[in-house]
């Protein structure tokens, strides 16, 4: 299988339908190709050959969006990479990865420069700067440079098959040094079909996305948009008022959100639920949604409202829009030809109702953590992916999530789940998000704190927040022994809070 084929499918039997919408560029599918085209020549004419891998560092665009199907298309392998990546992350990351070229914005070069002469497996000339071609800082190429004369033809067959890689996705790095995700051509095509099928989606279905596609989340829509030939509206960044409106004027189906751009949305002025009457699917992925939000949503927006709980490494459930009241608490259920259990500490599988370690196997599991056996051994057990979260199922097999085991904290030798505490305190009426991480106490080994984030012109009091908390909570050890009022919590650039980072900041200040 070779998903680079999907393009040229499309260019050759619906080339007039609107492909690609990237601020004032509107490219059919016919465009599309042409330019993914040039890319795939200009690649392949810089010496790169099947297997290879080269790096982006790039934000949101058609260039991106371009490279990642000239992969397809030449057999080379992506390596999609944060922008947010400093020396010493960018420098471990290129070196790990074996890339061979490299595609960044200019405001990438004087980082590049500090780092070039710790990367000799990168010739001087494949490093290629995206952008205005106002000649650039000596020792790059432009984009138009090296794109000069290559061919709008179709690229030659590379010979893939399923085992042939696709891309390394490096792990967001919440935790420990991030690790590269290999994924095949194979585990991309089940991406197409299966996420496809499960949200509903067409070949005249409208796409809207503004989170970053270097996030492994981004896949969810964007494989089934090639897949099925629909119509991909990219933004530059996430800005409420801006996807409120694109969603109205574009007639977007589908949308894929983290829960802190849903809260956003929510809370934004211009919200107004006619004016997102075109949506079919608001996906939830990258974190939980705690459920007041999920109860705003659905009743303000009914019947479109899917969750999607996943892991990079290649399991996942999906939350239906029809189960979306039925079982607003869960996660949801496999796909088809996923299969899911829930395994107890020595090992043996849990009982319905008995919180575990979540395990899960499916078609679009990694083969392993690039150039890492050891990871992999300990991930991948008896092909079983090992999820770190803990869960439970219900007596219909439907999914709860608990919380990840990295974030429990153990208060006088019981485990606390931030998220149980989190669950109240966004009911607060003057808290937007919340998020509650364990912090060292003499007496009880470790003792919740919260951090908040305040609505728009709320008067937050946290003595009364802490009071109001901890007369509802569950029980007297998930009692919070402080709180912060944060303006923005830390993110990584797939949305996801860094409780680590809080937590650092919180005994910083302390000291």
């Amino acid at each position: 299988m070779n998903i680079g084929t999907l393009v040229t499918r499309h260019a050759r039997y619906r080339p007039d339908h609107l492909a690609f919408v990237f601020e004032d560029a509107r490219l059919t599918y016919l465009d599309f190709n042409a330019t993914v085209n040039r890319l795939c020549h200009a690649i392949l004419g810089a010496g790169l050959e099947k297997g290879d891998k080269f790096a982006t560092l790039l934000p949101n665009g058609l260039e991106l969006m371009a490279l990642y199907w000239a992969a397809a298309k030449t057999g080379t392998v992506i390596v999609p990479l944060s922008t947010l990546l400093q020396d010493a992350g960018l420098r471990n990351l290129l070196r790990d990865s074996d890339s061979v070229l490299v595609f960044a914005t200019a405001a990438y070069a004087e980082i590049l420069d500090r780092i070039r002469g710790d990367l000799e497996q990168i010739p001087g000339d494949r490093y290629v700067l995206v952008g205005p071609d106002d000649g650039g800082p000596a020792g790059y190429r432009s984009l138009d440079s090296f794109l000069a004369g290559a061919s709008a033809d179709e690229p030659p067959e590379a010979g893939l098959g399923d085992d042939d890689v696709f891309n390394i996705m490096y792990t967001s790095g919440t935790t420990g040094e991030p690790k590269g995700i290999v994924h095949t051509h194979y585990v991309r095509l089940n991406y197409c079909t299966i996420f496809a099928s499960s949200f509903r989606m067409s070949p005249e279905s409208v796409v809207l996305h503004s989170g970053s596609i270097v996030f492994n989340g981004a896949m969810i829509d964007l494989m089934p948009w090639m897949f099925l030939g629909c119509s991909y509206v990219l933004h530059a960044s996430f800005d409420p008022p801006a996807v409120i409106e694109a969603i109205e004027r574009e007639r977007v189906t589908h949308i894929v959100l983290v829960p802190a751009q849903i809260i956003a949305l929510l809370n934004c002025p211009a919200f107004a639920p006619e004016k997102l009457s075109s949506l079919e699917m608001i996906l939830s992925v990258g974190a939980p949604l705690h459920l007041e939000y999920k109860q705003r949503l659905n009743e303000v927006l009914p019947h479109c409202f899917y969750e999607l709980y996943g892991l990079t490494e290649g399991f996942a459930t999906v939350l239906d829009c029809k189960d979306a009241l039925r079982k607003e608490g869960s996660v949801g259920v496999p796909p088809p030809f996923y299969e899911l259990k829930i395994v107890a500490g020595d090992g043996g599988e849990c009982e319905t109702g008995e919180a575990g370690e979540i395990w899960g196997r499916s078609p679009v599991m990694m083969p392993g953590y690039y150039k890492r056996p050891d990871l992999t051994a300990e991930t991948i057990v008896g092909g079983w992916l090992r999820t770190g979260d803990v869960g439970y199922v219900d007596e219909e097999g439907y999914l709860y999530l608990v919380d990840r085991l990295k974030d429990m904290l153990v208060s006088g030798g019981i485990n606390v789940f931030p998220r149980d505490i989190e669950e109240v305190i966004v009911q607060h009426p003057a808290v937007a998000e919340a998020a509650v991480f364990g912090v060292p106490d003499e007496t009880w080994g470790e003792v919740p704190v919260a951090a908040v984030i305040a609505m728009a012109g709320a008067d937050l009091d946290l003595a009364e927040l802490i009071e109001w908390t901890n007369a509802r909570v569950g029980a007297k050890y998930q009692r919070l022994a402080d709180a912060v009022l944060l303006e923005a919590f830390p993110r990584n650039i797939a949305g996801k809070t860094l409780k680590h980072e809080l937590r650092a900041s919180y005994l910083e200040r302390g000291k």
